[in-house]
């Protein structure tokens, strides 16, 4: 009996060794895991919720750890569940620095793009005598002194040259008189037809022509100068500061007139009359005797509208020039 009791308890010891020794290899195994497991959480999930792993349902009638095989079956769910967890883990991983990278190659791109727009700013030379630069002057246009434009000339869009032609002096005009205005030079002006159509500005032009081709230039004048003082863009104005010139020229006032055909060159030298009025300030300047100014006129005549002026136009500046005796 006693024989048959020590082989029974030694059957069992020799049962229980194997089987706790994997029940050890198994919770050894589950314990690394979930370290593992808690260290990649708090990796990825910094702030977050820890995943929990997902168990597998005890079947009915089964309570853990009553059979002796329940407890390595339940250690065994519970490491291929952290397995699959970490596994999904890894991949969530992966695809975060995935992600990062091609941020990182967004960020690169968009700081060369940056680059490549910043304006660059050239820092003046000692020879231009301009104030120097830098970067931080572009965010304070106030403390900058505007640099002058330089516009080259062209034949379509010439710029006139001011210092080739000086200004003419204007000579002191003594006011009109305020008397009665002689009944026959009112019954001059009252014949002029006053144009009357549906452009207020063209007929307020047209006024003053009739004025001037009925040489009336007093009058002439003085409605030319209004249509240049009320419309200094409109595409009569070089016609009406042209014609105020002549309207001088014709009454005998070559020094006004120069005035007023220097103005419409230098104002408007893209106006229609410009290349006119600079042939006629030529002529003005030979009336009042001085030559040499004339023949500056002609040749600046030459250089800005040379090429592109009309063929009579060109004859006159060639009698022009012929007058004041210009040898070049």
């Amino acid at each position: 009996m006693r024989t048959a009791l020590f082989i029974a308890a030694l059957t069992a010891s020799v049962i229980t060794i194997p089987a706790t020794a994997q029940s050890d290899t198994v919770s050894l195994r589950v314990g690394k895991l979930e370290k593992e497991m808690k260290a990649v959480q708090r990796k990825v999930f910094p702030n977050g919720v820890a995943v929990e792993p997902e168990m597998g349902a005890t079947q009915p009638g089964m309570a853990i750890g009553s059979p002796s095989s329940a407890p390595i079956a339940d250690l065994t769910a519970r490491v291929d569940a952290l397995e699959s967890q970490l596994k999904t883990i890894t991949g969530q991983v992966e695809q975060q620095g995935f992600r990062l990278k091609k941020l990182e190659d967004g960020m690169k791109s968009t700081d060369a793009r940056l680059k490549a727009l910043e304006p660059v700013i050239e820092t003046p030379t000692a020879a231009t005598g301009g104030p120097v630069v830098g970067p931080m002057d572009v965010a304070t246009p106030a403390a900058a002194k505007p640099a002058p434009v330089v516009v080259a000339a062209v034949k379509t869009a010439p710029k006139p040259s001011s210092t080739a032609i000086a200004k003419p002096t204007a000579p002191t005009v003594r006011p009109a008189s305020t008397g009665k205005v002689d009944p026959k030079r009112k019954a001059l002006i009252d014949a002029v037809e006053i144009p009357a159509s549906n452009d207020v500005v063209e007929d307020s032009y047209s006024y003053g022509y009739r004025l001037w081709q009925a040489k009336l230039y007093p009058e002439a004048q003085t409605k030319l100068k209004e249509f240049v003082a009320k419309n200094p863009s409109h595409k009569r104005a070089s016609y009406a500061q042209n014609l105020l010139g002549r309207a001088y020229l014709d009454e005998g006032k070559p020094a006004l007139a120069s005035v007023a055909f220097y103005d419409n060159y230098q104002k408007m030298p893209r106006g229609e009359r410009a290349p006119e009025s600079l042939y006629y300030l030529g002529v003005a300047l030979t009336k009042l005797n001085k030559p040499a100014d004339a023949c500056k006129v002609y040749r600046e005549f030459e250089d800005v509208y040379g090429a592109r002026a009309a063929g009579d136009l060109k004859a006159r500046v060639t009698k022009g020039r012929a007058d004041a005796k210009c040898t070049a």
